[in-house]
């Protein structure tokens, strides 16, 4: 059953359950969400491509598990922004603190400002825009995807990491275990260019500021450049 968006939910006359169960039912269509106040799990587990606008602050889990649907929060997220977002768009405006877009399959999460601590936590092919600074551990065993910081990270960045792409335009204050610096080649340019296009920060910094970081692969149990010659003579990788 389909249900047609009405054009705002107040969330001072009703609950996070009752919008929720609209938007999941909603197969398009837009909606702007008012008097948030914090509340937790706002738009959460989106399935459709529906448009959906927070005016205000939230707090954990906002557009958590988001499958196609456009979540645009006019303020700052707590804990867990766009946790494990599969496609789609969320953006916030503000800041968010820990864990925003943790175990990320796919889709994009912009955050204009700053994201505090464990930003892109075990990603699994998600992109991440930051406008402003990451905190520390940000990426740990980061996997898949790309994660893209304007401004500093902070401590231990993507410790244990696997084969996500880490770029920062500003300091980072330490690197994580198995995680080094890499060459900036031209393929790497154009990631940081498209990403910084998409979310609408192009004019804010130049591809060319950024350095990347990504694993050494020490940590592996096998050596993935040698997967080739492993497989030819049978073994198990």
């Amino acid at each position: 059953m389909s249900l047609a968006l009405p054009d705002t939910f107040d969330l001072a006359d009703t609950t996070v359950r009752e919008l929720n169960r609209s938007l999941h039912l909603a197969e398009g269509g837009s909606c702007t969400v008012l008097n948030p106040r914090g509340a937790h799990s706002v738009a959460a587990g989106l399935t459709s491509p529906i448009d959906v606008t927070v005016d205000g602050s939230v707090g954990y889990y906002c557009a958590g598990m988001n499958q196609q649907a456009t979540v645009h929060v006019n303020g700052n997220a707590s804990t867990g922004l766009a946790e494990n977002i599969m496609s789609g768009t969320v953006r916030v405006t503000g800041n968010a603190t820990m864990s925003a877009g943790a175990t990320g399959h796919g889709g994009l999460v912009v955050v204009e400002g700053n994201a505090g601590a464990r930003c892109g936590i075990s990603m699994k092919g998600v992109d991440i825009v930051v406008g402003g600074n990451v905190g520390h551990m940000s990426a740990f065993m980061a996997q898949a995807g790309n994660l893209v910081v304007l401004g500093n990270a902070g401590d231990d960045l993507g410790d244990s990491l696997y084969e996500a792409r880490l770029f920062v335009r500003g300091t980072v204050a330490s690197l994580g275990a198995d995680a080094v610096e890499k060459e900036m080649g031209p393929e790497h340019l154009g990631i940081v260019a498209d990403l910084l296009e998409k979310a609408d920060m192009s004019d804010a910094a130049n591809p060319s500021e950024f350095r990347r970081y990504g694993t050494a692969r020490q940590l592996y149990n096998f050596h993935i450049d040698d997967i080739d010659a492993e497989l030819a003579t049978g073994a198990t990788p």
